[in-house]
C-alpha cells in the first residue's frame, strides 16, 4: 500500500469524529480491569451491549417500512440481497445462512442473498483494500444477479464505506426497488465527513435506516455492538417478512434475553483460553450447527489485534493462527463449507486478485474434521484444546468448563446472536489479559485498508499524547503506521 496514495485521499478517510469510532466512557481502562479485575471488565463489556439495545429501541420507525419493503419484494418473486464489508459481511452472510437453514423452503433458499467484499474467502482473511473502491461493490453485485425486481440491504456500522456505497448506489439504478441503507452514525455526522456518504444519504432512489449504537466497547471494534444490531434488525425484518416471527417480537427477546444473560459465569473460561495462549498453546473451536458464528469471531480477532489469521494447508509457510474451526461431521474442506454456508462457496475468480479470492483458496482453510491432524503437525510439541460449541443451549465446554446458555428453544437467530456476545466479550477480554491492546483502543489493528490505517494513526497520535504530553502531527502518525507495516 503506497503512503503517498493515502495521504493524497486521507482526507476522506479521517473519521476520528465518528460515534462509532470513539472511546465509550464505561470502558476506560478496560485492558487493565480485564487483567487486574476480571468481573468488573465483565460487567463494564455487558453494559455497553445492553446500552446499544437500549439506544436502539428509540430508533425504530422506519422497521415497518422495511418489513413491507422486504415482503413486497418476495411476493413479487424478487430476492434480497444483503451486502457489506469485514463485519457486516460476515452478518450478511451468517443472515443468508440462518436463512437457508430455517427459514426458506427447499427449491427457495436463493430468495436471500448475502455477499461481502471479497466474496466467501474474505470470511477468512480481508482482500488488501478492497473495500476502498465502490466499483468492487457495483461489480459484485452485478455478478450476483441483481435484477431490477431485487432489494438491496447495504450494511456499513460506520456509514462511510465506499464498497458498501458502490453497491447501494448501483442498486438505486438498476431495480425498482429503492436499497435500503444501514449505518450506525448520525447521518448529520457523516454527511459533514465525507463526498460518499453525503452523496449516499441524500439520493432520492435509497433508504437510509440509521441504527444508533453509541461508541463500541473497543473504540472502533464495530465487529461487537454495531454488527449486533444490525445482524438483528436485518434478520429480524426478514424473517416477519417470510411469515416467521414478528420483527419487534424478535428484537423484544433478544433484549430481554440479553438482560438476564449471566455474561460472569464466563470469566474461567476467559481466563483458561488467556493461560493457554500464553503457554504458546492452541484452540480448535468446534461446533455443530454454530459455525457461522464461530468462525466470525475467531476470524475477526485477526485482523482487531494483529493475530495470525486461520492459516491454508496449501501455504505451509503461514504461521499457526492462534484459534481455528472445525466441523466434526465435514469429511472435507468443500463439504465442511457447504455445511457451514448451507450452500457451495461463492467466490471471486478475477485475474487482477491473483487467486487470493479463489474456491482453490478457501478450500484451502481445510476446517473438517481433518483440521486437529495436519494442525498438529504443523505446530509440534504444542497443545491443541478443544473449545466445543454445541447442542441447542449452545453449550459451550472448554478446558474443564461448561457453560450452558439455556437457549433451548428459542428462535435460531437469537440463540447465534446471543452467542455472538459471548463470544465478542470472551475473545476481547482474553487478548485484554495478553496485552493486545490499551485501555479501550485498539492499539495493534492491522490497517490493511484506509479507514484502518487513520484509526491505527489515530491510536498512534493518542499513545504519543499519553506517553509525551506532546502532539504528534497527523502526517507524521501515518508515516509511523506505515514503517510498522
Amino acid at each position: 500500500m503506497d503512503i503517498e496514495r493515502f495521504l493524497e485521499v486521507c482526507g476522506q478517510f479521517r473519521l476520528g469524529d465518528l460515534v462509532t469510532e470513539q472511546p465509550h466512557p464505561e470502558t476506560v481502562g478496560l485492558a487493565e480491569l480485564s487483567q487486574n479485575r476480571l468481573p468488573e471488565a465483565i460487567d463494564a463489556f455487558h453494559r455497553v451491549d445492553l446500552q446499544a439495545m437500549e439506544r436502539l429501541g428509540k430508533g425504530l420507525a422506519p422497521l415497518p417500512r422495511l418489513v413491507a419493503a422486504a415482503r413486497d419484494t418476495l411476493n413479487a418473486g424478487g430476492r434480497i440481497f444483503l451486502a457489506g464489508c469485514g463485519a457486516t459481511g460476515r452478518l450478511s452472510l451468517s443472515i443468508e445462512t440462518l436463512a437457508r437453514e430455517e427459514w426458506l423452503p427447499p427449491g427457495r433458499e436463493d430468495r436471500i442473498h448475502g455477499f461481502m467484499a471479497g466474496g466467501d474467502a474474505a470470511l477468512i482473511r480481508s482482500i488488501e483494500a478492497f473495500e476502498d473502491y465502490p466499483e468492487y461493490g457495483r461489480r459484485q453485485l452485478l455478478e450476483a444477479g441483481f435484477g431490477p425486481q431485487d432489494l438491496l440491504l447495504a450494511i456499513t456500522e460506520g456509514g462511510e464505506t465506499p464498497f458498501v456505497i458502490g453497491a447501494c448506489l448501483a442498486a438505486a439504478e438498476i431495480s425498482s426497488r429503492r436499497p435500503w441503507f444501514l449505518f450506525c452514525n448520525p447521518p448529520d455526522l457523516l454527511a459533514g465527513l465525507t463526498e460518499r456518504s453525503r452523496e449516499v444519504l441524500s439520493h432520492p432512489g435509497v433508504v437510509p435506516f440509521f441504527l444508533d449504537t453509541g461508541p463500541m466497547a473497543l473504540a472502533g471494534s464495530t465487529r461487537l455492538q454495531a454488527t449486533t444490531v444490525q445482524m438483528l434488525v436485518a434478520a429480524a425484518a426478514l424473517s416477519e417478512a417470510l411469515g416467521r416471527e414478528q420483527a419487534r417480537f424478535l428484537i423484544h427477546r433478544f433484549q430481554a434475553l440479553l438482560r438476564s444473560h449471566r455474561p460472569e459465569t464466563l470469566a474461567p473460561l476467559i481466563e483458561a483460553e488467556a493461560n493457554l495462549y500464553a503457554a504458546g498453546d492452541r484452540v480448535l473451536y468446534e461446533t455443530d450447527r454454530y459455525g457461522i458464528t464461530v468462525l466470525t469471531d475467531t476470524t475477526e480477532r485477526s485482523p482487531t489485534f494483529s493475530l495470525a489469521p486461520f492459516e491454508n494447508i496449501n501455504r505451509p509457510e503461514d504461521p499457526v493462527s492462534w484459534s481455528y474451526l472445525c466441523l466434526p461431521e465435514a469429511a472435507g474442506a468443500a463439504e465442511a463449507w457447504e455445511r457451514l454456508l448451507h450452500r457451495p462457496p461463492r467466490t471471486l475468480e478475477w485475474p487482477e486478485l491473483k487467486g487470493r479470492a479463489s474456491l482453490e483458496t478457501l478450500l484451502g482453510h481445510d476446517i473438517s474434521r481433518t483440521a486437529p491432524d495436519w494442525r498438529a503437525r504443523r505446530n509440534p510439541g504444542k497443545r491443541q484444546i478443544p473449545y466445543l460449541v454445541h447442542g441447542d443451549g449452545p453449550v459451550l465446554e472448554f478446558a474443564g468448563h461448561i457453560r450452558d446458555l439455556g437457549l433451548g428453544g428459542e428462535p435460531l437467530l437469537l440463540r447465534h446472536l446471543v452467542l455472538k456476545c459471548c463470544l465478542n466479550l470472551q475473545s476481547t477480554l482474553v487478548m485484554g489479559r495478553l496485552g493486545l491492546f490499551e485501555s479501550n483502543l485498539m492499539t495493534r489493528v492491522k490497517p490493511s485498508n484506509f479507514k484502518l490505517i487513520d484509526r491505527a494513526a489515530r491510536h498512534a497520535q493518542h499513545h504519543h499524547r499519553q506517553k509525551t504530553g506532546k502532539e504528534l502531527p497527523y502526517e507524521d502518525a501515518v508515516r509511523q503506521v506505515f514503517r510498522d507495516l
